[in-house]
């Protein structure tokens, strides 16, 4: 039984036997005996919002830790767009009590790289250090060039990595969606793609200058993928995520909703393709969502006046699985990579061996936001078909997901 396992798995030999137990334990010894079903190790998304504390009507540490379950997740860095922001130990304790108390998961949290995430004021980085994971000002990049180099020195000296949500305010002009030939045709204001890049190109030189280990966001456009890769040829300490929503849709598949709103934007054809050239070539490193539930309302009032974001942890996988490895553009080892290995090593995140999840990979199924666990329901992806559903999800050795 053990090298049967083994044989269609992607976790050790004491991850296999732990699933032995865990399974046997609950009579669910079946799931390992049948050929369409696959145990893999625990994903990792260093970019997620859960909401609390501050805006538990969007999300709560419990919600969104069992929506990450439920899409395989058993560890999660969450963002510190909060209220209060987690820029000093008293307020970050606040999340961290929260955590403890709620989490089904292993959340590990962002401190504020400046006060109030307004650019002003360096935090008390030492002090958030103990039980930041890392820094980020996420939903806004860090303007003042002078602040963010004082922040990578002080990051450097901790040991602690720069999270960067890059965007330059001055080249927003209100814009919503894409500047490019949707918002054209449809009156729509646009963002460019130099309001995320020019921020890249200004930290990459920075953090070359100070030497401290950097992480880019979600980019989206093929300037920032040529930019990284570069510095990265350079030997600069950069590493970057994308989300699976930047590598399946481009701006020609929006459409009027609020489901299709998301900061940055779905841009155009060719910087989906380069962002696609990117995973496959390593200069992206990490599969990261950037789960950003909000309530039904804010969601409802088109691309114009919508609140940014979607949710997507919990089909993050099946997204990816179903249109990279099942048609083999990609193999499932580059696929954990991305979900799993490379964000763990960069953060400093371990996998216990009682990690994992169990998938069912052959049967389609329709995404039905209906079902999901998260108190956010907007998702681009609503009535796709997809592969991979998942059975069960394991973390430390106890079940915290059962379909």
């Amino acid at each position: 039984m053990m090298n049967q396992l083994k044989a269609k798995a992607y976790i050790t030999d004491t991850a296999a036997a732990v699933a032995m137990q865990v399974f046997s334990s609950h009579s669910d010894l079946s799931l390992l005996n049948s050929p369409e079903y696959v145990i893999l190790p625990g994903f990792c998304d260093v970019h997620v919002h859960f909401r609390e504390p501050g805006f538990s009507y969007k999300e709560t540490i419990e919600s969104g830790s069992l929506a990450a379950a439920r899409g395989g997740y058993t560890a999660v860095c969450t963002m510190p767009n909060l209220d209060p922001v987690p820029d000093s130990v008293e307020h970050l304790r606040e999340q961290t009590d929260l955590i403890r108390r709620d989490a089904c998961i292993h959340v590990y949290p962002y401190g504020a790289i400046t006060v109030g995430e307004k650019g002003e004021m360096l935090t008390d980085m030492g002090g958030l250090a103990q039980d930041a994971v890392a820094f980020s000002d996420d939903g806004r990049g860090v303007q003042n060039e002078d602040m963010m180099r004082a922040a990578m020195q002080k990051a450097k000296s901790l040991g602690k990595i720069i999270v960067a949500h890059c965007e330059v305010n001055a080249l927003l002009h209100g814009g919503y969606i894409h500047d490019g030939t949707y918002a054209a045709a449809h009156g729509h204001r646009g963002i460019s793609s130099e309001s995320e890049y020019a921020q890249i190109e200004r930290d990459l030189r920075l953090c070359e200058e100070i030497g401290c280990p950097y992480h880019v966001c979600h980019i989206s456009t093929k300037e920032s993928v040529a930019f990284i890769r570069a510095a990265k040829a350079r030997g600069v300490d950069v590493t970057c995520e994308t989300a699976p929503h930047y590598l399946i849709l481009d701006e020609n598949d929006l459409q009027e909703e609020g489901r299709f709103k998301m900061n940055p934007p779905l841009r155009g054809r060719e910087d989906k393709e380069a962002l696609i050239e990117g995973i496959m070539d390593g200069t992206i490193d990490a599969i990261a969502t950037d789960h950003a539930p909000h309530s039904a309302e804010e969601k409802s009032r088109g691309l114009e006046k919508s609140a940014f974001g979607i949710v997507g942890i919990e089909s993050a996988f099946s997204l990816m699985y179903t249109h990279f490895v099942r048609p083999g553009r990609m193999t499932m080892e580059h696929l954990l990579n991305l979900l799993v290995y490379t964000p763990r090593k960069r953060f400093g995140i371990p996998l216990p061996d009682g990690d994992f999840s169990v998938w069912e990979l052959k049967t389609p199924y329709t995404l039905d936001p209906d079902e999901f666990l998260s108190m956010g329901r907007a998702t681009p992806f609503a009535g796709h078909t997809l592969y991979g559903q998942n059975m069960l999800t394991v973390c430390d050795g106890r079940i915290v997901y059962r379909k």
